[in-house]
């Protein structure tokens, strides 16, 4: 029986996994900040402008963050965010769109 664990087990550790769903999304929208801007809700922005980021698809969350992050979208409105992207991973940017997508 330990012989079948023990394969069992080094049969799961090959198998790949993404580091976004590795990642906490919700512990890491609050560890980077997004809330202070964002809402804890991810629904109630500070301010009008700023979007409302729950529910929003994944992909388009992470290609905005990602744009930012670059500076291939630097508008007024992603300003505030590009002092925090840097802090940012990909992978934990795919946590985060993950996190917020499921809102």
């Amino acid at each position: 029986m330990k012989l079948k664990s023990s394969l069992l087990i080094a049969l799961l550790a090959t198998l790949p996994v993404s580091n976004a769903i590795a990642l906490d999304g919700a512990d890491l929208y609050a560890k980077k900040t997004c809330f202070a801007c964002h809402g804890k809700d991810a629904n109630t922005p500070i301010m009008p402008a700023y979007p409302k980021v729950a529910g929003q698809s994944k992909e388009y969350i992470a290609a905005q963050m990602r744009d930012i992050k670059t500076g291939a979208r630097a508008n007024g409105q992603s300003a505030a965010m590009k002092g925090v992207m840097h802090l940012v991973s990909d992978e934990e940017i795919d946590a985060i769109a993950e996190y917020l997508s499921a809102l």
